[in-house]
């Protein structure tokens, strides 16, 4: 893992692979090895960033929310520190909310863009007060009853009867948020900024990829955005919910290595 200073935050990442450069934002609440059963299918021909958003993994949260912009501000400094001057983004969750942000603050650098479980729609009010009433009630209760509660949203129906072995690893992946970590992440995704109206301004190839089964960002949610976004393309991945990666690895993978080479042929 490599490591770099990101204004109140330090920040790990790691790189695998070698090629063309591709970066891979993972979701809420787990870390970089998110990609690990992905990453296979593409790091044979390119070099993959994997970085640990701040407050995930061994990434520090830093003082006051994980907002978007702090986020994406770290993500401009992995890009810098591994020499990347523009790359293909792969954003799963808060992953893509992030690269709402960087495509708004430093969109020449991204030459292809993959929409991973994610929309582009801030939080209703309803939906923002019981993200900051959950953010609250994990700094009383601690992160076992919070990750448990966030497993049936996060895994898919089939994946949560069928594979206790996915369930298992994703669940390790979480433990490593501290109660402060989860408080922090949600109040700043709590406070995102809509980005539907950005949507019309992406002119790079973009893959939409939404679980079948994923309750947080639906396949409705990926309609909209392949609607706004000029040649957006949707792939609906079944069996799977909002960690379509991790649940269907080999399909998942078996898209993002086409959709990879297609963009290193244009």
């Amino acid at each position: 893992m490599e490591r770099l200073r990101s204004d109140d935050a330090e920040i790990f990442y790691e790189v695998r692979g070698n090629g063309p450069p591709v970066v891979l934002l993972h979701p809420f609440p787990c870390h970089h090895e998110f990609w690990n059963r992905v990453a296979t299918a593409l790091e044979s021909r390119y070099r993959l960033i994997l970085p640990d958003l701040r407050g995930h993994g061994d990434s520090e949260v830093g003082e006051g929310p994980a907002l978007m912009q702090k986020h994406a501000g770290d993500v401009g400094r992995v890009l810098d520190a591994a020499g990347v001057g523009s790359a293909v983004f792969v954003g799963c969750s808060i992953g893509g909310y992030i690269l709402f942000e960087c495509w708004r603050r430093f969109r020449a650098r991204m030459s292809a863009l993959v929409l991973c479980d994610t929309r582009p729609q801030a939080d209703t009010a309803g939906a923002r007060a019981n993200r900051l009433k959950g953010a609250a009630a994990v700094l009383e209760q601690g992160t076992e009853p919070f990750i448990e509660s966030m497993i049936p949203k996060l895994m898919g129906r089939t994946t949560v009867e069928t594979r206790p072995d996915l369930v298992a690893g994703a669940r390790a992946m979480m433990r490593k948020m501290s109660a402060e970590d989860i408080s922090l992440v949600q109040r700043g995704m709590a406070e995102r900024p809509d980005s539907v109206a950005d949507l019309k301004t992406i002119n790079v190839a973009t893959l939409i990829v939404i679980g079948e089964e994923d309750v947080l960002s639906t396949v409705s949610d990926g309609e909209l955005m392949r609607q706004n976004i000029a040649g957006g393309e949707l792939k609906v991945i079944p069996k799977a919910g909002h960690y379509a990666p991790w649940e269907q690895a080999e399909a998942v993978g078996g898209i993002l290595r086409q959709f990879l080479d297609d963009a290193a042929r244009r």
